[in-house]
């Protein structure tokens, strides 16, 4: 992942903030360790954090092409067909990442490019001839665009530390925030920022600020329909949407690696995965996390019949893979729990967070992309 910040205001030069703006790339840098950039102006100040995953050359950031300068963090799945329909449309491209596929589709549809995008992402673009911030977040609601209206104008970042690196955002906790905090869970609000006058783009949302003031729409809503597929077409269609959607995601310029628990959503993804290296010639890596003396203290219930491990090697052993355990004990999962919740942002799921934390801590060692089952079956509605 990547992080964004930025400041935009009318009232005095935007570019005397270069302090401030640091500090706040500085907090974001855990998310972009690879590389980092800063665009300014009259009135705006923007910063991206990169994790180099495609084009390292070409992706730099914030890019600019005319008076549009866009921050992005995400990953658009559909990148070869947009760039395929704005190549008809007479744009050209200088390189192969995202970004630029993102900033050009916004430059040709404007808002409508939203609507286009398969992928997960938050962004903004600047627009220095109308003076005017985009800030756009994916459908689903995976990358947090979080803002503040302060300091006459608004600021913006990837996460709430971010945020609370500039003097003019205060860390006023509200009753609503205990209450976001007291869940301990990985829900809160939607649209809330726990802290009094810092709040978030929704998913499936996106906002314009300028001089005139700030205003939301929302692009896209789930909707239902009648299911009316017998068996056989309903498993087909699941089994072409799934692959499809695994597929798209293994796109990378740097070493991939998979989750593998032994459940059925990352044996899946593992599986899809592991075929689509050996038509390469690769060999995928699987990697799960322990705990020690499991297999001794392990205690059978309903809502887990049996232990992960054995499902693991089974599934390691018929895809193929280059597995790695990753064992970690209880006074590791106590020591990590307080970077735990730094790297998370807010209190979440306590010692899940913090084995998280350590799984991919060590992961991180060889492979800086992952893909993961993680919330396959949760859908939060907004």
């Amino acid at each position: 992942m990547c992080g964004i910040a930025g400041q935009i205001g009318f009232d005095r030069d935007m570019r005397g903030q270069a302090e401030v703006m640091a500090a706040m790339s500085a907090a974001l840098a855990p998310r972009g360790p690879d590389a980092k950039g800063e665009y300014s102006d009259t009135a705006a100040y923007l910063v991206h954090r990169r994790l180099i995953v495609v084009d390292p050359e070409n992706g730099r950031q914030p890019m600019t092409e005319g008076s549009y300068t866009i921050v992005y963090n995400g990953e658009l799945y559909n990148t070869a067909e947009i760039r395929e329909q704005l190549q008809r449309d007479g744009m050209t491209f200088d390189g192969h990442s995202d970004t630029e596929v993102v900033l050009k589709a916004f430059i040709r549809y404007g808002e409508d490019c939203a609507r286009l995008f398969n992928g997960i992402f938050a962004f903004a673009v600047w627009d220095s001839r109308r003076r005017r911030l985009f800030l756009c977040r994916d459908r689903i609601g995976v990358k947090p665009p979080f803002y503040s209206f302060a300091d006459g104008g608004i600021i913006f970042a990837s996460e709430i530390k971010a945020l609370l690196k500039n003097p003019a955002v205060k860390p006023v906790i509200t009753r609503e925030g205990v209450m976001d905090i007291m869940l301990i869970g990985p829900a809160k609000r939607v649209g809330g920022g726990v802290f009094r006058d810092i709040a978030e783009i929704p998913p499936a949302h996106y906002a314009y600020f300028d001089e005139d003031g700030f205003t939301m729409m929302r692009y896209w809503e789930l909707k239902a329909a009648p299911h009316t597929e017998g068996f056989e077409d309903t498993a087909r269609h699941v089994r072409e949407l799934i692959t499809d959607a695994v597929k798209r995601q293994l796109v990378s310029d740097v070493p991939l690696c998979c989750f593998l628990s032994g459940g059925l959503d990352s044996s899946v993804i593992s599986a899809i995965a592991a075929e689509e290296f050996r038509k390469r010639g690769e060999q995928l890596c699987t990697w799960s996390i322990d705990y020690r003396d499991n297999h001794r203290n392990f205690t059978a219930s309903s809502f887990q019949p049996d232990e992960d491990a054995p499902w693991i090697v089974k599934m390691a052993e018929y895809i193929g893979s280059d597995h790695t355990d990753v064992v970690l004990d209880t006074p590791a999962l106590t020591d990590a729990l307080d970077d735990a919740v730094l790297a998370r942002d807010l209190p979440g799921m306590a010692d899940v967070d913090s084995s998280l934390y350590l799984f991919c801590r060590e992961i991180k060692k060889r492979f800086p992309v992952a893909l993961s089952g993680e919330c396959a079956d949760e859908y939060l509605h907004t």
